[in-house]
């Protein structure tokens, strides 16, 4: 469950909720024969990629990526003009790195790290000429940094959020990178939830969220305090947001859906004046890109059913117009700019090509394209298949965009149209306040491979469509939330992509929640279900939610249920799959991270163990050094092998052996080892392995 809507598609590698699970049943017979298609090894698929996330120094001197050393993710950085002596500047040995950005400090990087996934991340300096020597600039206890403002005119300093004095509310420091001092700049004893800084580091407005849900745009009084300039409604809540000033701070860039139901994107300017910059009726206006040195957006994307990129400066215009051309129909991303704007980092990816980068050198009069590197080359030449956007109506008319994936055996000529049924499994995305998107999805292209049809679709609730649709979700979790994903099951029935016995869920965090409702309020919609990270009991839920979240109660409250009225606890529990545990008598496997500080173990905990006391068969999988999803690697890979086995007993398709996939995780199976075929022997073996 993220802490924030979803509304820009972010780059791969940088989210922090992560979505997995799976499913069990009877063989299909029409799965395909390992002799027809290539089995794509799991590490090919999960393992870590061999060079993510490239970015440029501001200055344009340096080059950088997150590699593996020593396994672990870590930044390695070389001369933009000889990426082939590259060398890592970091030296994580844990979790990695997922998440890194460069001051204007000459040869200073930033990262975030936390520890075995409490999400408590700590912001670290490293620099280039120092490498190893990384230094915790949040060296607090129980401290959760948010990175405010970074400011090429003062490269220097930084704007940190902290929550050291209170574990709700960040106070803001002014950071010295070369010292690592810090300076109070504003004591949050007013509630507010971030900070609009210019590129003078000097605050110009506050956002707050009121105990109503209400959303409010904060100046300084003059006195010491704040004053209102803006309100958002509720029901405005998902979808307005005031996101950042210009460098000179004399605009304020907006996206806005009140009057209206779409996000449309504003600028302000310093007497409130308000310029429409880019809109559509379809979906909200999403990620944008911004001059480096001005902060002016120059385009603005829209993603319904697949991102388009609107120009509001004519010569970005041609730029992207030229990157598109020359690199395909996919999906182009420009991922990092020199303070000059002479040199990009490129990114490119399709459903079927997981993605490459490139550094695009550009200048008055010519362009040049270089290719550095595909982020997952052991997938080169492997048999990918498409993924086909698609749009499903609901039972109320409602339209679900959805995304189709289909393995070759039932797609021989590769229209996105079935020949024949095959077995299916939803893919639920978490949030709920997020959404699912065309493009390379590991997940998708290993069900395809194994067999598997997989569907993901948008369900009410889901962002980027209005808040219209964002709200028709309020108070619908196991209700129109869920039976939008039977829908969207029964309409892959009746183009014949599988059979309605046929049909498995699958999801993280909301995805798990899903899972665990699909099993107990519509048991014979789903012959198995696989639930990551999922909460089984909403009060409790609430009850354990991160005290950093506390801006974004109301919003839970209001959209869920009310722990603090009778009337909503009765909500909440009549919505918990806890409550209905009796009704489950298909195979769920269940994977957790003890970590986890949006959905607690307990949640995981109570269900299995209620599930044991009614003698229910579950199979149980935890990670003691994972938090909300499987960030390391190994971890990822032997849950996901587990995931296979269980899948094939349930649905009938491929499966690769266990093997040595548990090497190196933190594995371990609470119940349910015998429920996977292999699983036993292979958490016997890995044991012995660990005590040599």
């Amino acid at each position: 469950m993220p802490a924030r809507p979803h509304r820009r598609p972010s780059p791969a590698g940088l989210a922090l909720a992560l979505l997995a699970a799976l499913a069990v049943a009877p063989a299909f017979a029409a799965a395909p024969a390992a002799s027809e298609v290539e089995l794509i090894p799991r590490s090919a698929l999960f393992g870590n990629p061999e060079r993510s996330n490239a970015q440029l120094s501001p200055d344009g001197r340096y080059l950088s990526w997150l590699a593996p050393l020593r396994g672990v993710m870590n930044v390695w950085v070389a001369p933009a003009d000889d990426p082939a002596q590259a060398r890592a500047v970091t030296d994580d040995a844990a979790r990695g790195i997922r998440n890194y950005v460069w001051s204007y400090r000459s040869g200073t990087l930033l990262y975030l790290r936390d520890s075995g996934g409490d999400e408590n991340f700590h912001l670290y300096a490293v620099d280039v000429a120092r490498p190893g020597a990384a230094r915790d600039l949040t060296a607090y206890p129980k401290t959760r940094a948010n990175l405010v403002r970074l400011a090429h005119r003062h490269p220097e300093r930084i704007l940190v959020g902290m929550n050291d004095r209170d574990a709700k509310w960040h106070d803001l420091y002014e950071v010295d990178l070369a010292s690592g001092a810090r300076k109070l700049v504003l004591e949050n004893k007013d509630r507010l939830s971030g900070y609009l800084a210019d590129g003078d580091l000097k605050i110009g407005r506050a956002t707050r969220t009121r105990e109503d849900g209400n959303g409010e745009l904060l100046a300084a009084d003059g006195r010491g305090g704040w004053k209102v300039v803006d309100t958002i409604p509720f029901e405005d809540s998902q979808t307005t947001e005031y996101e950042g000033y210009s460098d000179d701070g004399r605009t304020l860039y907006l996206t806005d859906a009140r009057g209206r139901d779409t996000a449309a994107l504003y600028a302000v300017d310093a007497d409130g004046k308000r310029s429409l910059l880019l809109e559509d009726a379809r979906a909200d206006v999403g990620a944008r890109l911004s001059d480096p040195v001005s902060d002016k957006v120059q385009a603005a994307s829209v993603y319904y059913l697949r991102q388009q990129w609107k120009a509001l400066d004519p010569a970005i215009g041609q730029d992207l117009q030229w990157l598109q051309k020359k690199l395909g129909d996919g999906e182009v991303s420009v991922a990092s700019r020199s303070l000059d704007d002479r040199a990009w980092v490129v990114n490119y990816s399709a459903a079927e090509k997981p993605g490459a980068t490139y550094l695009f050198r550009r200048g008055e009069n010519e362009r040049a394209l270089t290719r550095l590197f595909s982020s997952r080359p052991a997938l080169d030449g492997k048999p990918l298949v498409p993924m086909w956007p698609v749009e499903i109506p609901a039972r109320d008319g409602k339209t679900l965009v959805s995304y189709l994936t289909l393995p070759k055996s039932a797609d021989p000529n590769g229209d996105g149209k079935p020949d024949k049924p095959v077995p299916l499994v939803l893919f639920v995305h978490g949030g709920p306040w997020a959404r699912d998107y065309y493009g390379y999805h590991p997940y998708a292209q290993w069900l395809a491979n194994r067999g598997y049809a997989s569907l993901r679709v948008n369900y009410r609730g889901s962002t980027g469509f209005g808040k219209a649709f964002v709200n028709a979700g309020d108070g619908e979790w196991a209700g129109k939330m869920h039976d939008d994903l039977i829908d969207a099951a029964g309409w892959a029935v009746e183009r014949g992509v599988t059979k309605k016995e046929d049909v498995a869920i699958m999801g993280g965090s909301y995805g798990g929640y899903a899972t665990l409702v699909g099993l107990t309020f519509t048991p014979d919609a789903f012959k198995c279900g696989v639930d990551i990270v999922g909460p089984s009991n909403l009060e409790t839920l609430l009850k354990t939610i991160p005290p950093y979240w506390a801006s974004l109660f109301e919003q839970f409250a209001r959209r869920m249920g009310d722990p603090r009225t009778e009337a909503g606890r009765k909500q909440l529990a009549a919505r918990s799959p806890i409550t209905r545990v009796d009704k489950i008598d298909k195979p769920l496997l269940i994977g957790q991270g003890a970590n986890d500080p949006r959905v607690n173990q307990a949640e995981s905990d109570q269900i299995v163990e209620a599930m044991r006391k009614k003698n229910i068969p579950v199979t149980y999988v935890l990670f003691p050094d994972e938090g909300h999803g499987f960030a390391r690697p190994e971890n990822s890979m032997a849950f996901n092998a587990v995931a296979e086995g269980f899948l094939a007993q349930c649905l009938g398709g491929r499966a690769q052996p266990i093997g040595n996939d548990f090497k190196g995780s933190s594995i371990s199976v609470p119940a349910g080892a015998d429920g996977v075929k292999g699983l036993e022997s292979a958490l016997k073996t890995h044991k012995q392995e660990v005590k040599k």
